[in-house]
């Protein structure tokens, strides 16, 4: 469904370690945010949730959930994507 980006094209173009932006879009029901967060949390063990902005739809039928943790590596930014990517209810990730 969702293709990642290359290690090595992350590493060419992001300085590590430093904040990542990622971006989930899904449907507004279902705690979606919560298990986002939750999601980006958990896998960079985090005790606390990473920054992070909320934005609804016109029609409110979805969320754009933006997140901006620091990370350590290209590995570790993939490995959060992977996570993201299990999310139900995602319907667009970048």
């Amino acid at each position: 469904m969702y293709t990642l980006p290359a290690a090595d094209l992350l590493e060419s173009t992001h300085t590590f370690p430093g904040p990542y932006m990622f971006k989930a879009i899904g449907k507004a029901d279902g705690n979606f945010l919560a298990r986002t967060v939750a999601a980006v949390r958990m896998e960079l063990d985090l005790e606390i949730d990473p920054p992070f902005r909320v934005k609804e739809s016109v029609g409110g039928r979805h969320i754009s959930v933006t997140l901006e943790p620091q990370v350590r590596s290209a590995e570790q930014v993939l490995a959060v994507y992977r996570r993201l990517k299990a999310i139900v209810g995602l319907v667009m990730l970048w």
